[in-house]
């Protein structure tokens, strides 16, 4: 492909990137209550994320949702009800300092799970993949290199993106230091995180 349609194509990712969806609602939340230390896991868990939702976007899984409601309607719901799910846990955390200091308040492994699985089950990413790449490919050349360079591409942007909406959101739980500001900020997230389930099951392909 040629160096323009390259650049097309990473502005493009970058600002669909920027505008906040339930992945990102899902890492500012978990930022704004564990802190920066919640940053690597949750950034590599969205990375995983993406990274299956375009593999299954490449192997055909895309078509398959865009032309079963079923099946799309299935994926929907489960990503949602999960999402759901993590909102109302956050809403009822406890938001005391010394709960918040503790080194077991949430577990890497957990953070990169939760990430991952939102991620990679937002059915609005699959699809996006398959009706985005092709946009930007040149038919007359090989296929897979640009297959390729094109999800490398979008993943290092999406890596990017996440870890500055995470360190941004630690940052600004520093300011945070008394137990009733802890539980706005818990409970704001977790309305964050129920509202992206919502968005996500009234989504339409």
């Amino acid at each position: 492909m040629s160096l323009e349609a390259w650049l097309a194509f990473a502005a493009a990712s970058a600002v669909m990137l920027i505008i906040p969806g339930p992945t990102i609602l899902l890492v500012v939340s978990y930022a704004l209550g564990q802190g920066r230390q919640a940053a690597i896991p949750l950034v590599l868990g969205v990375t995983l994320g993406d990274i299956t939702a375009l593999v299954c976007s490449l192997a055909g899984l895309g078509a398959i949702l865009a032309t079963s409601a079923l099946v799309f309607t299935l994926v929907k719901w489960l990503g949602a009800a999960y999402l759901i799910y993590l909102g109302i846990k956050l809403w009822r955390a406890d938001a005391s300092l010394a709960h918040v200091a503790s080194p077991t308040k949430a577990r890497p492994m957990a953070m990169f799970s939760h990430a991952a699985l939102v991620t990679a089950l937002n059915p609005k990413g699959i699809i996006f993949f398959v009706a985005f790449l092709p946009q930007f490919m040149d038919q007359g050349r090989p296929l897979l290199p640009q297959m390729i360079i094109l999800a490398v591409t979008f993943i290092v942007l999406a890596f990017f993106n996440a870890a500055g909406y995470a360190i941004l959101a630690s940052s600004a739980r520093r300011l945070v230091t008394r137990p009733r500001v802890l539980k706005a900020a818990n409970r704001t997230g977790g309305s964050l995180l129920v509202c992206a389930g919502i968005a996500t099951v009234s989504w339409r392909p």
